[in-house]
């Protein structure tokens, strides 16, 4: 096992983690009402690809970290998922860009009117409903993931090794199904860009 990395401060910690997710979850709640009609100079769902390649790039990484720890490389294990944890913090700087210069994107919405009528439903078909079910589970189980993805790196950077394998046996699955889900809904959104 590693020597600690930093220090125990668990009620810091605890303020640390639960202000900073409390901080996420109302960014996003705020981000559906708001759209600044800005000209950036460039398409701004150039953020949401990007967005993309870091879920892709976060899900390697989860998998590589997960091969590092069973083979008892922990070295290469913590560096793996501080990338993870530095990637997924970029992708939510330029999720915030995305929401607040390119707006609400509805699936199916071929004339990009902002609704959706009858044919554009027929058109869009069975796929609708498969892209609302990655939806509704991507977004809620994102933000439920958070403050335990924070709580297992603290863990693991104080060397409280035990708690922090019990939280990971949830909390992994978890952040690579968001990491993996993220990748889908945008692949299955970006033809309505």
């Amino acid at each position: 096992m590693l020597a600690p990395v930093w220090k125990r401060n668990d009620k810091k910690a605890n303020w640390l983690i639960l202000g900073f997710s409390a901080v996420v979850f109302i960014a996003m709640m705020i981000l559906g009402r708001v759209h600044l009609k800005v000209n950036l100079g460039f398409d701004p769902h150039l953020f949401a690809k990007a967005n993309a390649i870091i879920n892709t790039t976060v899900a390697v990484l989860l998998i590589a970290a997960l091969i590092a720890v069973k083979i008892k490389n922990y070295k290469l294990h913590r560096n793996l998922m501080l990338s993870a944890l530095t990637l997924s913090i970029i992708f939510f700087i330029s999720y915030i860009c995305h929401h607040l210069f390119a707006g609400e994107t509805r699936f199916g919405d071929i004339n990009h009117d902002g609704l959706i009528s009858e044919a554009e439903k027929a058109a869009a078909g069975s796929k609708r409903i498969l892209y609302y079910i990655l939806l509704g589970t991507h977004i809620p189980l994102a933000g439920l993931a958070l403050p335990f993805i924070l709580y297992a790196a603290y863990n693991g950077l104080i060397g409280a090794y035990k708690r922090h394998r019990r939280l990971v046996r949830i909390t992994w699955p978890l952040w690579f199904y968001v990491a993996v889900s993220g990748v889908l809904v945008y692949w299955m959104i970006s033809p309505f860009y």
